[in-house]
């Protein structure tokens, strides 16, 4: 086993709070891509057309960037269990609502429903990775981060393959069911934690208006070439994230159907899975910080440009498998790295900022492909996406070549 392994995954059994916080990102994930894949599916089905399942994952994404800076701000002011609680609530609406999709009619109530799941989800996440450094020592922090960034990767394929399988097997609304049920218990464990998820504020100072708050934290990105270059990393990815859109289609024209398309969306999980794992020595080595977030965006673009010229389905897995493999080591290392500059006072902030733009740059993507997948083969979108991906990572490490190296956690 490496080395780093053991280490890494003991701060589960060690640290109590972090295992809470770390369950009930697992359930709030597998839930997210239990529905999707079905729905994903489902969709083309009800309306014989790929427009409808390009608009549920442009909405997913669309509405998360807008609303980012204002749920970054919130999540810096107000007490994150709360925000996290009351976020796994309304995702639980939204999940409900999927039951009422049973036509072409009624397909727009599924980009409505996910759009509920959007928001919930906008409040969600920089409340959690804001919180994360609060609910370990800092001696921790790496290994948190390794283990945090392998939640997402974990349950996309428990989520991806079990969706895939059961809708199959069963139908889709026992998956939104099931998913329903997750979130209640992703609730209880948020509402276990003990530890404060954000640092002590000072009770007589005053709170900066909303728009003051966020120009702040603009503020403080722009006069900072390193955070400026760390909270752009991820939008090469998102650039390419296109591609999710022709997963379905793209198992279709191998035969393979919704089990097929949950196999893609499970070793896309896989890969982001065990690339955080692999990827833990560089967090002990900032001198690689930057050079690592460029190989590993150039790897997610290449593997995709492998896919589109793929005429075996088990090598389209193992391609998308490298893919998001690269994918994960991005978005662990550039939150790693971000956590080590930021103060805790504008953490939420800087973290709503970087998710925004990632976001941004899918639903640009995802609303391309919208746009193009009734009409180009589905292996020239995928292309298209790859390279994309791998001409933004070629600039941006042009850009950041001479940024100093990310320095240690901040206070």
């Amino acid at each position: 086993m490496c080395p780093y392994v053991a280490p890494t995954l003991s701060v589960v059994t060690r640290q109590v709070d972090f295992r809470r916080l770390f369950l009930a990102e697992l359930v709030v994930f597998g839930a997210d891509w239990f529905v999707m894949v079905p729905l994903l599916v489902l969709l083309p089905q009800l309306t014989g057309s790929g427009v409808w399942g390009a608009l549920v994952l442009a909405a997913d994404t669309g509405i998360n960037a807008l609303l980012l800076p204002l749920t970054g701000t919130i999540a810096d002011r107000v007490d994150r269990k709360k925000i996290m609680m009351a976020a796994n609530t309304a995702a639980l609406v939204g999940v409900l609502l999927l039951l009422g999709v049973r036509g072409a009619g009624t397909a727009w109530l599924a980009v409505v429903a996910v759009a509920a799941v959007a928001v919930a989800k906008a409040f969600y996440s920089p409340a959690a990775s804001a919180a994360l450094p609060n609910v370990v020592d800092a001696a921790d922090l790496a290994a948190a981060n390794a283990v945090a960034g392998s939640a997402w990767g974990t349950m996309t394929v428990v989520g991806a393959s079990l969706g895939g399988v059961l809708s199959a097997a069963f139908s889709p609304y026992a998956c939104f069911v099931i998913a329903a049920v997750s979130l209640v218990g992703a609730a209880l464990l948020v509402w276990r934690i003990r530890r404060p998820l954000q640092a002590p504020r000072e009770s007589d100072a005053p709170h900066p208006r909303t728009w003051a708050a966020i120009g702040e934290a603009v503020r403080y990105i722009a006069a900072r070439p390193r955070v400026l270059a760390l909270v752009t990393v991820k939008s090469a990815v998102g650039l390419g994230n296109g591609v999710l859109t022709v997963f379905p289609l793209f198992a279709g024209l191998f035969g393979v159907g919704a089990i097929g398309a949950g196999a893609l969306f499970a070793v896309r999980g896989a890969g982001a899975l065990v690339g955080p794992v692999l990827t833990r020595p560089i967090l002990d080595r900032r001198s690689l910080l930057l050079p690592g977030l460029a190989v590993s965006m150039s790897l997610y673009g290449i593997a995709y440009l492998g896919v589109a010229l793929s005429p075996w389905f088990w090598l389209v897995l193992v391609l998308v498998f490298v893919a998001h493999l690269g994918g994960g080591s991005n978005w662990v290392l550039s939150n790693y790295a971000l956590q080590a500059e930021v103060p805790d006072r504008l953490r939420g902030r800087v973290f709503a900022t970087d998710m925004m733009l990632a976001t941004l740059a899918i639903s640009i993507s995802q609303l391309g492909a919208a746009a193009l997948v009734d009409s180009i083969d589905e292996r020239v979108l995928i292309a298209g996406s790859g390279l994309v991906t791998v001409v933004y990572a070629i600039g941006w490490r042009l850009a950041t070549r001479r940024l100093p190296v990310p320095e240690r956690v901040a206070a």
